[in-house]
């Protein structure tokens, strides 16, 4: 999916020009591509609905600057204060429809409820986006991995998972996208503390409800189903 950017060219650099910008509503950024940079501005609610945007992050951006022909480029990275959260500076990359890039999709889980959690189990996501390769146009919005039929104690690792032909997934092919883990049961869960009292270990208050979270997260064994100055 492509993100239309409507941005500004700047001549000048630096932290005073950066400050001055911010001033102004404007938010500095970096065009980079071809051996080259341009530098450029854009408006601050420009910049906040790019940084906020899933399509922003994982669609081709179609980047309009007065008296340049349009370039094609995704957001490589940007910076954020510390302590406000506001934007400080974005980074983008002009790419080629004909060179293979890579970059990072979401992960949607879909069906109905798996029938590991009508029996009682814990559906749990341990990657929720994928890092794969291909060319610009054929970058998916987002991966969906069904998890319906899965009990518990099964799962989906990468190597299960299906995607658009010209797509490679470039993670680990044993990860664990998704999977259904076993809730403890409050018998085992009297039986954890009870066993830690009679070795000598006497738990806080809360402990209880501590080990429970932690138990309940706990996975079971699945089946293989030049940048400038930003400041």
């Amino acid at each position: 999916m492509k993100y239309d950017l409507e941005v500004e060219r700047r001549e000048k650099a630096g932290k005073g020009v950066a400050r001055q910008l911010r001033r102004q509503g404007k938010i500095p950024g970096v065009l980079y591509g071809g051996g080259k940079s341009q530098f450029l501005s854009l408006g601050h609610n420009v910049a906040r609905k790019l940084v906020l945007s899933q399509v922003g992050h994982t669609g081709l951006l179609t980047v309009r600057m007065p008296g340049e022909s349009e370039k094609v480029a995704v957001l490589q990275d940007h910076q954020l204060d510390p302590i406000t959260g506001a934007i400080l500076h974005i980074d983008l990359f002009e790419v080629s429809m004909e060179k293979l890039i890579r970059v990072k999709v979401p992960v949607s889980v879909i069906g109905e409820v798996p029938i590991g959690v009508k029996e009682g189990g814990i559906v749990h996501q341990p990657l929720r986006e994928l890092h794969i390769e291909c060319l610009p146009g054929l970058i998916p919005d987002h991966i969906e991995v069904t998890a319906t039929t899965l009990g518990v104690g099964q799962g989906i690792h990468v190597k299960d998972v299906e995607v658009p032909e010209g797509v490679k997934i470039l993670d680990a092919q044993e990860l664990m996208v998704v999977h259904v883990a076993t809730k403890i049961s409050e018998a085992k869960l009297e039986s954890l503390l009870a066993r830690e009292v009679a070795e000598g270990v006497t738990p806080p208050a809360d402990d209880k409800a501590k080990v429970e979270e932690a138990t309940a997260a706990a996975p079971a064994a699945p089946e293989s189903k030049t940048k400038e100055s930003k400041k």
